[in-house]
């Protein structure tokens, strides 16, 4: 298990300068909580006017809600930006067993905050797991999504091909089997879970939200939802995603290789606007967080 660890701080290495959210950010939001199916509750910050247009954000692994602390900022004038922390992670429950993480459960999770919130559908925005869920929600609970923005998570119809037939992204895949391994929870730790945060002044709150989440829990994305050898073309037919779509991607991310993104637009029934960003890395929000504020403000104001 020691080479799982070394490889998940090769994962999250791929960080920028560090960049510093405004002091006073967490006394602003207001928390919240959302219950879910089977009773699991799910948290939630809040930032601006809730008579505002609603942006919905999801975090990926592993990360918290605090991810989004410079968009939450940036948006916040204009939108009720709302941050979710995922089932297993910081404040929010932590159901035991790998089934209680299915894809089906995640978007009911999001469906959760939704009607907690009084809102009908809202802007959607997600990262590397969180990304997934957001495609989810998108092709499984249309009429929730108003608009789609994805941080560095093509399709899985497209990650799915490129594991079948890219060599390279299965290789660069090894770090996702060996999270599917019975014992990977063992090999995580806080401090090294947080060991991508540059940011002095937020690595101890990562630190501290790692504390509170469930290693087996994070792990269970990968078991029970990324795809398994021997990796297979998805042949079945398309759901179109029935929302305008932004995908924004760092094309650093060795893990989450930009080939996947080709032919997205043969799954997304609007249009489908693709940002790449060289030298940023897997989480892009940080690594330009001034060109991906720019970007996703500019696509919403169209």
């Amino acid at each position: 298990m020691r080479s799982l660890a070394v490889l998940l701080l090769s994962l999250l290495s791929m960080s920028a300068p560090a960049q510093s959210a405004p002091d006073d950010l967490e006394r602003r939001v207001a928390h919240g909580y959302a219950v879910s199916t089977g009773g699991v509750r799910i948290h939630y910050a809040a930032l601006g006017d809730a008579q505002k247009p609603l942006v919905l954000m999801i975090h990926g692994f592993p990360d918290f809600w605090y991810t989004w602390r410079h968009q939450m900022t940036a948006l916040s004038d204009d939108y009720y930006v709302v941050a979710m922390d995922q089932r297993g992670y910081n404040l929010s429950d932590k159901p035991k067993g790998v089934e209680q993480y299915d894809m089906a459960l995640l978007v009911d999770d999001v469906a959760a905050v939704l009607r907690a919130l009084g809102r009908e559908r809202g802007i959607v925005v997600g990262h590397d797991w969180g990304g997934a869920v957001a495609w989810a929600v998108a092709m499984m609970r249309p009429a929730l999504v108003e608009k789609l923005i994805i941080l560095n998570l093509p399709h899985m119809r497209g990650l799915r091909r490129e594991l079948a037939t890219n060599a390279e992204q299965a290789r660069n895949s090894q770090y996702a089997r060996n999270f599917q391994m019975p014992e990977a929870a063992s090999a995580l730790t806080p401090e090294g879970l947080a060991s991508w945060v540059t940011d002095a002044a937020a690595r101890p709150k990562y630190v501290e939200a790692f504390r509170r989440s469930d290693a087996e829990g994070m792990l269970a994305y990968y078991k029970q939802n990324y795809p398994r050898e021997p990796y297979m073309v998805d042949s079945s037919p398309v759901t179109k995603v029935q929302a305008p779509v932004l995908m924004i991607h760092g094309l650093g991310d060795r893990y989450l290789l930009p080939g996947a993104l080709n032919d997205t637009w043969q799954w997304v029934g609007q249009d489908l606007t693709i940002t790449t960003i060289p030298g940023a890395g897997h989480f892009v929000q940080h690594d330009a967080t001034a060109m991906v504020n720019r970007t996703i403000r500019m696509w919403l104001s169209r």
